[in-house]
């Protein structure tokens, strides 16, 4: 349960604020609004202790039965309905409660009334009515929901023909921002933290993983066991369940994939892992969740990665490049302390979420690597946001850090890089106002102390800041004109200030010099010559690839010129790279290379790769041939990225978004309904637009 001060309904709007607490006890800067649960109305009438849930996984219908156990506590009294969050995938069987310790802790009543109401097009409100004598302050009580999953966001069946190995189907589940609700009823909110456990029963041969820090199997009766002993919040409880090995890569950490992964994956990671975890306990303090393990997915899974506490979820697909799968893993293992150990209340503020494990992560590179290896990555993520920022416009809501969305709108639609980038930069601001970075170190260190298992709002954050360092506040830094945190967090357009990335100059430098080589009039190919691309790093690579890019429409001359001096070079380089010279391929319309891009697209089936591409061929001129590479490939597709590309095939030009508008993401109208992220696009999704390629968003959760 949330450590947070007791929220407080706003009935004229529906919408539930929490005030913000503070070191001292003061007002904040705004309040936190919980519009995307139904359980909003009287969550803050109960605390969760505890839930269990008792399931059974059946391949053959793809279908997940069982019950789920709740043990509430009442906060008031007088309250007489229990109200969780749904999803019309989601199907009720049966609820009962007990009181544990009145009449032998047997049924009070068989059969409890609920009803499931419309909510938003991702969930529904299940509203369970208690009898009256169940009700007293402080008294627990059990609530059991006896239930079956079909078709629901948070589920992803895999036939065997999508796995990595071809030979068993799989099955896991992906609960960011609000798709647990089909998984389980709950408190679908980040404000709500409790402990779990889980009984998964399964067929022979299948091995079963959860985002759980102790867990048992019976071979006998096929049963797998699962406790988290910490609390977490509802979107953080993950399964997963194949044909998946393991192999230990150090004391407290392994490796899970399909046979056929494993060796490359171990072969990857080596003993990485625990000195990225033995960094970041140095900086921020205890890793506080036991084990720390890997478990790398088919190309199916819809996001890079996913910060599961104890078991981190990564795709299977970015393990061709070592660089960026470093990155992607040690910014999930600073999600153990910033986003999982502390995590953001409410939704409209994720960057508390990702601009602190970003920062974080960035750290831990900085201490392993070396400071120009994290600038490097650094001018890579921020050209994107700039990027993105011209895309959308210097006024357009989305790019504050507190964004307020109404009701009826996913949250999962905030995910872009202004929570990570521009979240990144205001941490940094606040990092260089301490004037030395250690004392930063610190300062994180007695924050998560302070708020560990808890989830907080911006204000928490500043104001324990400003108490950490008293000589800040009373130099009234918060009122700095022009960089006010108000102004940080509720300003559109990009970041007030950026940190000084000069010390990679020695690796964005030569990058610089042979785009502006490109850009001359007409190229020098004795000088181009000089530069090397096989040896830089991927990191090098892209971000020229990038600029490159971002020059586009190129002449014919020009694209004929890269394509010999590069396009056998980066045949042998791995898909990041490869597909940034796709995109320049097609965005110039550069025939000569369109058997590379049918060769990636069939070797390719990940929704990161697929849909800029497809996304690029569809707004020029090369529909009819990506029309005819769906085709060969599309058996080889999740369903859900093959109804997304076959949208983007015959309804971009009808559905696509005008440059600089995101005409729904905040006020969603009867004629557009609200978006739902392009990593969980389900049956009757939109498609996505050509608006922002999905390179530029191409982040972990």
């Amino acid at each position: 349960m949330a450590q947070f001060q007791r929220p407080t309904l706003c009935c004229c709007r529906k919408v539930l604020t929490v005030p913000s607490k503070s070191c001292e006890g003061g007002q904040g800067l705004g309040q936190c609004r919980l519009v995307d649960i139904a359980s909003a109305s009287n969550f803050h009438c109960f605390k969760l202790r505890h839930f269990h849930l008792d399931l059974r996984l059946n391949f053959a219908v793809k279908e997940i039965t069982g019950w789920q156990v709740l043990e509430l506590v009442a906060i008031q009294p007088g309250v007489q309905t229990l109200v969780l969050d749904t999803h019309p995938s989601l199907l009720i069987q049966s609820i009962d409660c007990k009181v544990p310790g009145i009449t032998g802790a047997q049924d009070i009543s068989p059969s409890l009334i609920y009803r499931v109401d419309p909510f938003t097009d991702y969930g529904s409100s299940l509203n369970i009515s208690l009898p009256a004598y169940v009700i007293r302050p402080h008294r627990a009580f059990q609530i059991t929901v006896r239930y079956t999953t079909t078709d629901g966001p948070a589920i992803w069946w895999l036939d065997a023909e999508l796995t990595c190995g071809q030979t068993r189907p799989l099955v896991f589940t992906q609960g960011h921002s609000v798709c647990n609700r089909s998984f389980f009823p709950c408190f679908d909110t980040p404000a709500v933290k409790s402990t779990y456990t889980a009984t998964v029963r399964v067929p022979e041969g299948v091995t079963v993983l959860m985002s759980a820090s102790r867990s048992a199997y019976s071979k006998q009766d096929r049963v797998f066991q699962f406790s988290m002993e910490y609390p977490v919040p509802a979107y953080l409880v993950a399964l997963v369940a194949g044909d998946l090995q393991h192999v230990d890569i150090g004391p407290r950490s392994r490796v899970w994939a399909e046979p056929c992964v494993l060796t490359c994956a171990v072969s990857k990671l080596g003993g990485s892992v625990e000195r990225w975890l033995n960094v970041a306990e140095d900086l921020f303090g205890p890793y506080v969740w036991g084990r720390y393990d890997i478990v790398f997915l088919p190309p199916s899974f819809p996001i890079v990665a996913m910060e599961n506490p104890c078991l981190t979820f990564i795709i299977s697909s970015i393990l061709e490049s070592r660089e960026f799968l470093l990155i992607d893993v040690i910014h999930e293992i600073a999600h153990g302390w910033f986003g999982n150990a502390v995590t953001n209340a409410t939704w409209e503020e994720m960057w508390l979420s990702e601009g602190l494990a970003t920062y974080a992560q960035r750290r831990i590179t900085t201490e392993a690597y070396g400071e120009a290896f994290t600038c490097l990555e650094t001018v890579f993520r921020l050209d994107a946001l700039h990027r993105q920022m011209r895309l959308l416009g210097d006024n357009n809501p989305v790019s504050k850090l507190q964004v307020k969305f109404e009701p009826g709108i996913n949250p999962s639609s905030l995910m872009n890089l202004f929570t990570y980038e521009k979240g990144f930069c205001f941490v940094s601001y606040l990092s260089q106002l301490c004037g030395n970075v250690k004392r930063f170190d610190s300062f994180l260190r007695a924050y998560i102390e302070q708020f560990k298992f808890s989830s907080v709002v911006a204000q928490d954050l500043l104001d324990f800041f400003l108490c950490f360092f008293p000589e800040l506040k009373e130099s009234c830094v918060a009122q700095r004109e022009g960089l006010e945190f108000e102004r940080w967090l509720n300003a559109c357009g990009p970041p007030l200030c950026e940190p000084d990335l000069s010390a990679g100059g020695v690796l964005t430098g030569p990058v610089q010099r042979l785009c502006d080589l490109w850009a001359s009039e007409p190229p020098d190919p004795e000088a181009i010559a000089n530069f090397n691309l096989s040896s830089w790093s991927t990191f090098q690579t892209v971000l020229f690839l990038d600029r490159l890019l971002d020059r586009s429409p190129l002449s014919h001359e020009v694209m004929g010129q890269l394509s010999r001096c590069y396009s056998a070079q980066l045949d042998e380089m791995n898909a990041e790279v490869r597909i940034r010279w796709l995109q320049i391929v097609v965005r110039n319309s550069f025939y000569p290379d369109l058997p590379r891009i049918r060769g990636f697209l069939h070797k390719h089936t990940s929704r990161m790769y697929t849909v800029p591409l497809y996304e690029d061929l569809c707004s020029g001129v090369m529909k009819c041939f990506a029309a005819e590479v769906f085709y060969q490939t599309q058996a080889r597709l999740h369903p859900n990225l093959r109804r997304t590309l076959q949208q983007i095939l015959f309804q971009t030009s009808a559905l696509s978004t005008p440059t600089g508008s995101v005409p729904s993401l905040l006020h969603p109208t009867p004629s557009s309904p609200s978006p739902t992220p392009r990593d969980q696009l389900g049956p009757s999704d939109p498609p996505t637009t050509g608006t922002i390629a999905l390179r530029d968003v191409n982040v972990s959760a």
